[in-house]
């Protein structure tokens, strides 16, 4: 149990069941009526943003997450199988809980983030940065190149990305996915 006292940004609380991240807090003293503490919280799972108030002492449950390697083994329709590195176990996941912004660069053996709450992965990061091979894309256009055009281009996953002219078929590319964006021929 921590207090309002013990508030940082940062802080994981469990709130009627929800897991909430510290975002912003305040104290606050009006001259007139009791202290309180007036906060942003974050939902770990949803990413919704919402404002709540605690009186000046109040205690809540604050929560210890855990960061821990796992692998993406393969996907059987209804659920995505990781491997936890650390004990081996196989880690059923669903489709909501990894995201479908996720889901478009995920690939079989990629090594991504668990976090993991009662020894439970509740949710999946994949790195920042992907190497993906282009499975398909146009033929850059002679004489374009001077104006730094970019064409489409579907990735091994089924993404698609802007890639500049010169990346042809076959190619691994590195892409910022936070972004869906080229970055460099690997």
């Amino acid at each position: 149990m921590a207090t309002t006292a013990d508030f940082k940004n940062g802080l994981v609380l469990e709130i009627d069941g929800h897991l909430l991240q510290m975002v912003y807090f305040q104290h606050v003293k009006p001259g007139k009526g009791g202290a309180f503490v007036r906060t942003k919280l974050k939902n770990i799972r949803t990413g919704a943003v919402l404002e709540r108030t605690f009186n000046a002492g109040e205690r809540v449950t604050d929560v210890r997450l855990e960061r821990r390697p796992i692998q993406f083994s393969y996907a059987d329709g209804h659920f995505y199988h990781f491997m936890d590195q650390q004990t081996f176990d196989d880690i059923m996941l669903t489709e909501d809980l990894i995201g479908t912004d996720q889901l478009r660069y995920l690939k079989e053996g990629m090594e991504c983030e668990g976090l993991v709450h009662d020894d439970r992965v509740i949710l999946v990061d994949l790195p920042f940065f992907v190497e993906l091979a282009v499975t398909r894309t146009d033929p850059g256009v002679r004489g374009d190149t001077a104006t730094g055009a970019t064409k489409p281009a579907t990735l091994e996953t089924g993404a698609t990305v802007q890639v500049p002219l010169f990346i042809e078929e076959g190619q691994v590319i590195r892409v910022d996915r936070r972004e869906d964006k080229y970055l460099t021929r690997v």
